[in-house]
């Protein structure tokens, strides 16, 4: 009896599972993007929020530097660029000249909305020209993952005390 009773409600638990999959109208598809566009969106529902402009900070020691956009890399508002950033931080952030930490400063504090960086680096929407550079080319690149690693959460902070030992 139990046996049957547990058959039944793995049918019965699989069955809602399929069913909440399913979509509930089918024969629709929709003309929406995953960018949130739609080709009649005026944007005007849109609201600007002016934001200081990025100076670059003068005179700041290098290892201040590269502990800031560290920092920044891990903390940008969405989860995507979070873990992109992050971790392209941790491969990199170390190695790169005094020119190359400019330019990231300014790729990932300039620009005011993250969307941009995000597509940028995944070359969806084609990089404007001020951004382009040494530091983006290594971004697309390592945004191209071509060793498949399983990006899916930003590093633990442990490697930052092995580079220090």
């Amino acid at each position: 009896m139990l046996s049957s009773m547990s058959s039944f409600s793995t049918i019965l638990v699989n069955g809602l599972c399929q069913t909440a999959w399913r979509p509930a109208v089918t024969g629709l598809t929709s003309s929406r993007g995953y960018r949130g566009e739609a080709p009649d969106d005026t944007r005007g529902d849109l609201i600007e929020i002016p934001l200081p402009p990025w100076e670059e900070k003068q005179g700041e020691p290098i290892d201040i530097k590269r502990r800031r956009l560290l920092y920044e890399s891990r903390k940008r508002g969405m989860l995507e660029n979070c873990i992109l950033l992050s971790l392209f931080a941790k491969r990199y952030l170390n190695t790169m000249s005094e020119t190359q930490l400019q330019q990231y400063d300014r790729l990932i504090n300039e620009p005011s909305n993250d969307w941009d960086i995000y597509y940028w680096a995944t070359e969806a929407q084609p990089t404007p020209d001020v951004y382009q550079g040494e530091v983006m080319d290594m971004l697309k690149e390592f945004t191209k993952n071509r060793d498949q690693e399983q990006r899916l959460d930003a590093p633990n902070l442990e490697y930052l005390d092995k580079g220090s030992q």
